[in-house]
């Protein structure tokens, strides 16, 4: 996982309630076997309306998604995460996450934005009003910045440093592999070794 410590880009406003992960990335998109290609099923059902708001122009080359309220919802789909990601999408801003889809972000680098139901309405409407406006989320302060809206957003201390460190579960481990080394090179001779 790379390191997060700033995004700073503009943003599309994909303004639906209740967006679940098996509307994120439709369940036929589950069959492949590689982890590459899930863009091309990010809200596919959806996109094949020329209307709809990642068809639009003015929103092309956006890396902050702003979800309406209770995004991410449904199965646990970590597809939905690595769709929204390979989409180009860094960050994702809404008043509620599902907690699986919370979760599955905070592991795979994708910066999960909380904010109070008000200021998520406010972001919206200035999306929508402006597509030119720039977003800033800093990873160390926890804060958002877009227009005249300032605010702070929940990241745990721990997830916060797997964001600046660019730590996933592997990374985490291998950080305490001299530690590992050790213990196995004290191990008695009669237990089974991984070889």
């Amino acid at each position: 996982m790379r390191a997060v410590r700033t995004i700073e880009g503009t943003a599309v406003p994909l303004d639906r309630s209740d967006v679940d992960t098996d509307q994120i990335i439709p369940s036929d998109w589950l069959k492949q076997v590689e982890r590459t290609g899930f863009e091309k099923g990010l809200f596919s059902e959806w996109r094949d309306d020329p209307g709809f708001v990642l068809n639009l122009e003015q929103f092309q080359g956006a890396n902050v998604l702003i979800g309406g309220p209770n995004f991410g919802t449904g199965s646990s789909r970590e597809h939905a995460v690595w769709a929204i990601q390979q989409y180009g999408f860094e960050a994702v801003i809404s008043p509620r996450f599902g907690d699986i889809f919370r979760n599955n972000c905070t592991k795979n680098g994708l910066v999960p934005v909380q904010v109070d139901a008000e200021t998520g309405e406010r972001l919206m409407r200035m999306v929508e009003d402006d597509p030119t406006t720039v977003f800033e989320i800093d990873i160390a302060s926890r804060t958002l910045r877009a227009g005249d809206i300032e605010t702070t957003f929940p990241l745990d201390d721990s997830t916060q440093h797997r964001f600046l460190e660019g730590l996933d579960d592997i990374g985490l481990t291998l950080k305490l592999g001299d530690e590992i080394s050790d213990f196995e090179g004290r191990r008695p001779a009669h237990l089974p070794t991984a070889s």
